[in-house]
């Protein structure tokens, strides 16, 4: 737990950090962009961050998603790129794609252009956006309630790989059933199916779930939650004994917890969860012997955290509203 208790140390410092150089920003996008930086083993550079913030105004009209809730983590992401005004130009050109395949413009859709762009060369991304709508259509035609704008950035995740989507799709629908007794939101774990399929999971993933859910709760540890629930498929294609990664996310927890900024008062359980066991995960994907296995399996952990804080985060959002509307309705009766 050394590499990983560092890790978690240039975690807190990173995020106090983006506290005070972007005091303006949502608390949640701060500290993910503060995460960011740490699964590379990296102070934030808060002042690349910024130049790249001001590439995507330059590049963006002031109504563009690209200026929404997320635009402090692509500016991050950004940052981290060799090359940030290559990547942003391929990424706009890659939402547009997907905009003009039927998508609607969302922080889902900003985060799922970068994905696309990020991973995929420029030859293909017109094959991924057409991958990417077809995943989302076929997830969609079993489940028309369920699939909505938070499901673009795992249909973008599934549209990278090499996995035939009705071979895909059914994967997914065959997991989804087996799991939907065992907890109780429907979206979340359909979104963990999702998960299960692109690690190209086993008949066994399925038990593992569970197993790390029971064990995990023995410690009150609860992940079988909205938000946290896809992170249990993460945790389940780790090639780690249970008990370990059990012990590790405790561990972190604790620790995490007692780092400035991330008491009960600052940060609630769900979302500490998630950037814990992230830095568990990443450290165990980036000590796989396999090189492709480990860059695919490090890829997939920072966008499954990403897309799930892009749904919490856009959750906060739509309950603050929906608050004000209603305040504003009693102020006025």
């Amino acid at each position: 737990m050394n590499a990983g208790h560092d890790k978690l140390e240039l975690f807190a410092e990173n995020t106090q950090r983006v506290k005070r150089d972007f005091f303006w920003q949502f608390d949640s996008v701060k500290r993910l962009a503060a995460l960011l930086y740490a699964q590379e083993g990296r102070p934030i550079d808060c002042e690349a961050i910024r130049q790249c913030y001001d590439l995507i105004k330059q590049n963006t009209g002031v109504f563009s998603q690209f200026q929404g809730t997320m635009a402090l983590c692509v500016a991050t992401l950004l940052s981290l790129s060799p090359n940030p005004q290559e990547r942003l130009d391929e990424t706009l050109k890659v939402y547009d794609l997907l905009k003009g395949a039927g998508f609607h413009a969302t922080d889902f859709l900003v985060v799922a252009a970068y994905q696309i762009a990020a991973q995929s060369s420029v030859s293909k991304h017109e094959v991924v956006v057409t991958r990417t709508r077809d995943f989302y259509d076929a997830i969609k035609a079993r489940h028309l309630f369920l699939t909505g704008e938070d499901d673009y950035i795992f249909a973008a995740m599934l549209g990278l790989t090499d996995l035939d989507v009705a071979t895909g799709a059914e994967h997914i629908e065959h997991i989804y059933s087996r799991l939907k007794g065992e907890f109780w939101d429907n979206n979340s774990i359909q979104t963990l199916a999702q998960v299960l399929v692109l690690g190209n999971s086993d008949a066994g993933v399925i038990e593992r779930v569970l197993a790390l859910r029971d064990a995990l709760r023995a410690r009150r540890i609860k992940l079988d939650k909205t938000y946290t629930l896809p992170v249990l498929g993460v945790l389940a294609l780790l090639p780690v004994e249970i008990h370990t990664v059990v012990s590790d996310i405790d561990a972190a927890q604790t620790i995490l917890r007692a780092e400035k900024g991330f008491g009960m008062l600052s940060i609630d359980t769900a979302e500490l969860l998630l950037y814990v066991t992230s830095i568990v995960a990443g450290d165990y994907a980036k000590s796989a012997k396999d090189e492709v296995l480990r860059a695919t399996f490090s890829t997939s952990i920072t966008n499954l955290i990403i897309a799930q804080q892009t749904a919490m985060i856009a959750m906060m959002l739509l309950f603050a509203s929906s608050a004000a509307t209603a305040s504003a309705a009693s102020s006025g009766s």
